[in-house]
């Protein structure tokens, strides 16, 4: 099975930054599409930005686009998530999530691995 745990989160003022990490172990991490989603209090998971296994192809919600960038390194076997001009709406549950495929999706249900999660809060 593999495992995700996510890292960074924090406290940050509104347009601040901060970087997410996730790093995963059990299987060959260049062999997953990965993304990101957040959940805020109240809220349903939503999609954020996703990234193929070679790290060639990225998309984004277009909430965060132009103000977030996912990467990956494949020798770590981690996910980033580059948070800039971060907004008080941004404030939510962050998780990682791994698929079995080439590209990633912007739908949950489609991937196959969950880490637990990681809390940013931004304040106005």
């Amino acid at each position: 099975q593999v495992q995700l745990v996510e890292s960074g989160g924090g406290l940050v003022q509104a347009g601040g930054s901060l970087r997410l990490s996730c790093v995963a172990s059990g299987r060959t991490f260049s062999s997953y599409a990965m993304g990101w989603f957040r959940q805020a209090p109240g809220k349903e998971r939503k999609f954020i930005a996703a990234i193929s296994w070679s790290g060639s192809s990225t998309y984004y919600a277009d909430s965060v686009k132009g103000r977030f960038t996912i990467s990956r390194d494949n020798a770590k076997k981690t996910v980033y998530l580059q948070m800039n001009s971060l907004k008080p709406e941004d404030t939510a549950v962050y998780y990682c999530a791994a698929l079995k495929k080439a590209y990633g999706s912007s739908l949950f249900g489609e991937y196959d691995y969950w880490g637990q999660g990681t809390q940013v809060t931004v304040s106005s």
